[in-house]
């Protein structure tokens, strides 16, 4: 075992889980060669990373500053900078609602064809309460997570 990841430079489980993921990754590749509708998935692909690199990222990048100088305590060039734990827990539910919020944006937002019902067997009514349902709940869920960890945390000073 030691002389292969010495060879390796990792376990064989590493080796195995990497060929698995190629795997799917060249089947999917043949999914969307051999359906011709390779033109619609690069569109899809460089607008989505297009849309990533020019607007979201530059998005949130920016929010997580605001957040920091925001909680940033004190004021001036020795104000400290807020604990990364702290952001976390904004950071956390932010980011799961917002990956949500991408996945499932034409029914939460209304835009699913007016078949979608038909397609799917699904109703289109309530995934705009489901989705702020789960957002509030992930959230105080990380409130109360922060609230248990800075009780704690004076407990123990004392």
């Amino acid at each position: 075992m030691t002389s292969f990841r010495r060879l390796y430079g990792a376990g064989p489980l590493h080796l195995i889980a990497h060929l698995g993921l190629f795997f799917i990754a060249g089947w999917s590749i043949d999914q969307i060669l051999g359906s011709h509708k390779i033109v619609n998935w690069l569109i899809w692909f460089l607008g989505a990373a297009l849309l990533h690199d020019m607007v979201l990222l530059p998005a949130y990048s920016a929010l997580d500053r605001g957040l920091r100088r925001v909680g940033r305590r004190g004021s001036g060039p020795g104000a400290r900078a807020p604990n990364a734990a702290r952001i976390n827990h904004l950071r956390i539910p932010a980011a799961v609602a917002g990956i949500l919020l991408l996945v499932y944006f034409p029914v939460i937002l209304g835009f699913s064809s007016h078949h979608y019902r038909a397609d799917t067997g699904h109703a289109l009514s309530g995934y705009t309460r489901n989705w702020l349902l789960i957002c509030a709940g992930l959230f105080l869920a990380s409130a109360l997570v922060a609230g248990v960890r800075t009780t704690t945390r004076r407990l123990k000073r004392r």
